[in-house]
């Protein structure tokens, strides 16, 4: 799990009303046009790994928001995506814009040995495919601007059981990808700070990052509120899985998970 996870989601808000709608004959578009827009918000806290490879957790903000036209359902997101626009949409594909964010690692979190990797924006592109009404593929890439400065990038996969917006449930398995640049940020160490702190010097190579799944429930309560929650876990693997700084300062484990508590409003 990434820490960019926990902070997308308040990335969801700067793209309400961003919402791309497909093509459809003219009546049908001026019939949708007088239909009122729903939308629902969930907020509420998670606990993320404090940055990626941490053994510790940190506890930040679950934000969620969607949109839908009268009584279609909410579409459906997974809850460790990107945020974003559709940008188009053509025979059940789409693409779109991602974007997130990594908080920072500082110097504390590795006992003052490490150093610090900032606050970044990460910014990128996405495309989906529904193979079924319940099966969805997706991929995302984002760019570093600031901090890492790396590319990082994840392939995904998702199980989609729903009743309507009654209740929905989610499951799906994830690999992450990323570059050199962003592999030798968190994962490698500098022979300057191998000759300083004792650690062995490690080049971290670009490549798979992390292996796991994802699971996620919607639940309304009543017609006005309801539960939204996520569960994730991924292993790193290769390069970022062998690293010094997981062995000496964090976990191969990376688990997070949060609840919020949802309104709906026309």
């Amino acid at each position: 799990m990434r820490p960019s996870d926990a902070l997308r989601y308040t990335g969801r808000a700067l793209s309400l009303a961003l919402l791309a709608t497909g093509p459809a004959a003219y009546a049908q578009e001026e019939s949708e046009e007088r239909a009122p827009w729903r939308t629902r918000i969930a907020l509420g806290p998670q606990l993320v790994p404090s940055f990626p490879g941490s053994d510790s957790v940190s506890v930040r903000p679950l934000i969620d928001i969607a949109r839908a036209r009268g009584d279609d359902p909410f579409p459906f997101e997974a809850p460790d995506e990107g945020s974003g626009p559709i940008l188009a949409r053509s025979n059940g594909w789409q693409f779109g814009v991602a974007f997130g964010f990594e908080g920072d690692r500082s110097r504390n979190d590795t006992d003052g040995v490490l150093p610090k990797v900032g606050f970044t924006v990460e910014l990128g592109g996405f495309v989906q495919y529904e193979v079924a009404p319940a099966f969805r593929l997706r991929t995302e890439f984002r760019q570093g601007l600031g901090g890492h400065e790396g590319l990082i990038g994840t392939v995904s996969a998702d199980y989609v059981a729903r009743d309507g917006d009654q209740w929905l449930f989610s499951l799906g398995p994830r690999a992450t990808f990323a570059n050199g640049r962003y592999h030798r940020e968190y994962f490698g160490i500098s022979e300057e700070t191998a000759a300083t702190t004792g650690l062995p010097a490690y080049d971290a190579e670009g490549g798979l990052q992390s292996v796991g799944g994802t699971a996620g429930l919607i639940f309304q309560v009543t017609p006005r509120w309801g539960l939204y929650s996520y569960a994730k876990y991924d292993r790193l693997v290769a390069d970022a899985g062998r690293s010094p700084v997981v062995r000496n300062f964090g976990s191969r484990d990376q688990l997070s998970g949060g609840v919020a508590l949802s309104y709906t409003f026309r």
